[in-house]
C-alpha cells in the first residue's frame, strides 16, 4: 500500500501495540502515535512487574458490561486463548509459564519489560513507524467520501489517515499516561459512552477500623447480598492501612463503587476461609479445647482475635461452654462478615476503567465504528472489563488485533473512513 495514506493508531498500550502490529502485518502502512516517551506503561506495571499476559481459561461470564453480553462474547471469541498463547510465545521468543495456584500465564523471564519491548520490536520489524512523545490534539473525519481523516498533532503538521484506530485507554492509573482523552474524542464524534468509573480498585474505610490488621492476607470468598446478577468471587484478600485490597476485593470493587456513585451502599459479605457455616458449626459445637484455638486453625491469629473480640467471645472460653447465641454470632462473622468499606482508591489505583464506549457502537468482528466508518475502537475505551488474572489483557489483545486487521482491510479497500 505504498503511496497511500497510512493507518494511524493512537496509543501504544497493549491494544494499540497489537493493532499496529496486525495492521502492518496485513500490509498496511502504519503510524503508531504515543504521547509518552516509550509506551506500554501499563504492561510494565502489570503482575507486579512480571506481566500476567493471559488467564489459564476464558471466562466471558465474569466480564462486566452495560452493553450486550452477546457482543462481548463474540469479541472475545474472535481470538481464542489458545491462539493468543501461541502468538505470544512466537512474538516474545520465550515460552509462557503457568502459575498453578493463580491460573495465570507469565513470560518465562518473569519480566514485564521484556513483553513490552518485544511487542514494540515486532511492531517496528513489521514496518510500522512509531512516533513517541507525540500528542494528538484533534481528529476530524473526511470531508468527502473519498477523503482521509485528519489527525492533528501538537507541534507538527496534520497527518492524513486512511483509517484511524483509537487505543488511548481509559482513566485508570493516570501516572501511566491515561487521561480519558480518547473517550472525549469518541463522544465528540457522536458515540454513546456509558458513564465511567474506577474498577478493580482497592476499597477504603473511614475510620480505618482494621488498620491494625494491615499486612494480614488470606484467601477468602466475597459475596454481594442482593446484587443482580448474583456475585461471588474467591481469591486473595489483604488488609491495608486504609482499607482492603487483594484480588477478591478488586473483583468485587465495581459493585461498591457503582453503588457509592448512586448514593447507596452495596453490602459485601466475606467468608474468611474455605469452611462454610455448617463446617464452623460442627467444629465449634462438638470440638474440644478452646474457642480461640479452633478459630486460629482456619484464620491468621490477628484476624481470629479480631473476630472473637467482635463476637464478644473470650478466646480462652472452652468450646463446651460456648452457648448457641455466641456460636451463631461467631459463625456469622466467620462466614458472612459485612466489610465496613466507605469508599475506594479511585482511578489512581484502579486496574481498569468501567464503562466506556457502548459495544453496540462497533462492529464486533472488526471493531469499526458504526457511526464513523474508518474509525476503529479497541481496548479499555470499550465498555467491558474482566476480573483480575490476565482477563483484561486478553480483552486488549483480542480487540487490538481485530481493530488492526479491520483498519488494514478498510485502507486496502480504499473505503472512505
Amino acid at each position: 500500500m505504498s503511496g497511500t495514506a497510512p493507518v494511524v493508531v493512537v496509543g501504544a498500550g497493549a491494544a494499540g501495540l497489537l493493532a499496529a502490529l496486525f495492521a502492518a502485518r496485513a500490509g498496511a502502512s502504519v503510524v503508531l502515535i504515543e504521547r509518552t516517551k516509550d509506551g506500554g506503561r501499563k504492561i510494565l506495571i502489570s503482575g507486579g512487574g512480571r506481566c500476567n499476559i493471559l488467564p489459564s481459561r476464558a471466562a466471558p461470564e465474569r466480564f462486566v458490561t452495560a452493553s450486550s453480553p452477546h457482543s462481548l462474547h463474540n469479541i472475545l471469541r474472535s481470538w481464542p486463548l489458545a491462539a493468543q498463547h501461541a502468538f505470544f510465545e512466537d512474538a516474545l521468543g520465550q515460552r509462557l509459564v503457568l502459575e498453578p495456584d493463580s491460573g495465570k500465564w507469565f513470560p518465562e523471564s518473569q519480566r514485564a519489560r521484556d513483553v513490552r519491548d518485544a511487542l514494540v520490536s515486532r511492531v517496528r520489524e513489521a514496518g510500522a513507524r512509531v512516533w513517541v512523545d507525540a500528542t494528538v490534539t484533534g481528529l476530524a473525519p473526511p470531508a468527502a467520501p473519498d477523503g482521509v481523516w485528519t489527525v492533528d498533532l501538537r507541534g507538527a503538521p496534520p497527518l492524513g489517515a486512511a483509517a484511524v484506530v483509537l487505543a488511548t485507554g481509559g482513566l485508570s492509573v493516570p501516572a501511566t499516561g491515561s487521561d480519558g482523552s480518547g473517550l472525549a474524542v469518541a463522544r465528540a464524534l457522536g458515540h454513546a459512552v456509558h458513564s465511567t468509573y474506577p474498577a478493580l480498585t482497592p476499597l477504603t474505610a473511614v475510620p480505618a477500623v482494621h488498620a491494625h490488621l494491615a499486612g494480614v492476607s488470606l484467601d477468602v470468598t466475597i459475596r454481594a447480598p442482593g446484587a443482580r446478577p448474583r456475585f461471588e468471587t474467591t481469591g486473595g484478600f489483604l488488609f491495608t492501612h486504609r482499607g482492603y485490597s487483594g484480588p477478591a476485593v478488586l473483583d468485587a470493587s465495581h459493585l461498591a463503587v457503582r453503588s457509592h456513585l448512586a448514593g447507596a451502599r452495596q453490602a459485601l459479605a466475606v467468608q474468611w476461609c474455605a469452611w462454610d457455616s455448617a463446617a464452623w458449626e460442627r467444629m465449634l459445637r462438638v470440638g474440644r479445647g478452646h474457642v480461640g484455638t479452633a478459630v486460629r486453625r482456619g484464620l491468621p491469629e490477628r484476624l481470629a482475635d479480631q473476630l472473637l473480640g467482635e463476637a464478644a467471645v473470650p478466646r480462652d472460653r472452652p468450646l463446651a461452654q460456648l452457648d448457641r447465641d455466641a456460636r451463631r454470632r461467631l459463625v456469622t462473622l466467620l462466614t458472612a462478615y459485612r466489610l465496613p468499606w466507605t469508599g475506594d482508591e479511585g482511578y489512581r489505583k484502579a486496574e481498569v476503567t468501567g464503562g466506556g464506549i457502548a459495544l453496540g457502537e462497533v462492529d464486533p468482528r472488526t471493531l469499526e465504528s458504526r457511526r464513523r466508518p474508518g474509525l476503529f475502537l479497541c481496548g479499555e475505551m470499550l465498555d467491558a472489563f474482566g476480573p483480575i488474572g490476565g482477563h483484561n489483557f486478553q480483552w486488549a489483545w483480542a480487540t487490538g488485533r481485530a481493530a488492526g486487521l479491520g483498519a488494514a482491510a478498510s485502507a486496502a479497500r480504499g473505503v472512505a473512513p
